[in-house]
């Protein structure tokens, strides 16, 4: 009886709340152990109890679920917050995973993603329904628009940067200076607002800019 797995549904629709309870207190070593329709009643029980994973509404009626992610994170890192809801924009799907989320998964999903996306975030890998990972696969076109323009010599240099090569390397590869290429991966550290060649290249994969 130690082992088990200890969870909170936080929805502002009871319905909601009952179907997920009634479906993971019928799963072997999971019980939900308090069901809360506003962020402050969740927040109120995680100061006095521990909870290994918070199923969590995006929209609830006092305050924005990626934010309560956040504020739950912060009082509890150990508990794992997993999203679930109706909304399949990706910018939101993105902000809550930033905000510390461990998944995401949408309340169409059958009863097994539910069980898989639980027991994948408590490997500590990320947990989605399979329309997510097709939400997250394509970027929209808000998300190309807010994306920073890179030329195409500033490409060809993060994917030589990418593949680890040093700046006189490059330099000798595309027949340019070394100061040419470290002009170059200054600007794209810029348009980035990275500090460094790791940052630059983690921020530019995330984009879908190499």
């Amino acid at each position: 009886m130690n082992n088990m797995i200890k969870l909170a549904v936080v929805d502002d629709h009871p319905i909601v709340i009952q179907g997920i309870v009634s479906l993971i207190n019928n799963l072997e070593n999971m019980q939900v152990v308090g069901s809360f329709q506003s962020g402050s009643a969740l927040i109120s029980f995680l100061n006095t109890h521990e909870i290994d994973i918070v199923l969590l509404d995006v929209m609830l009626p006092d305050v924005n679920g990626i934010e309560l992610c956040a504020q739950v994170k912060k009082l509890s890192p150990k508990t794992i917050v997993i999203a679930i809801s109706n909304h399949t924009e990706r910018s939101i799907i993105m902000q809550i995973l930033q905000n510390g989320a461990s998944g995401y998964i949408l309340k169409n999903a059958s009863v097994e993603e539910l069980k898989n996306g639980i027991e994948t975030a408590l490997r500590g890998e990320l947990a989605f329904s399979k329309e997510v990972i097709e939400i997250i696969a394509k970027p929209s076109v808000n998300d190309l628009k807010g994306r920073p323009k890179f030329t195409k010599r500033e490409k060809q240099i993060l994917q030589l940067i990418a593949q680890g090569k040093t700046t006189a390397s490059i330099a000798e590869e595309l027949f340019l200076s070394p100061l040419t290429i470290e002009t170059h991966r200054r600007n794209m550290m810029q348009k980035l607002d990275v500090k460094n060649a790791i940052e630059l290249i983690n921020i530019a994969t995330e984009q879908l800019l190499i």
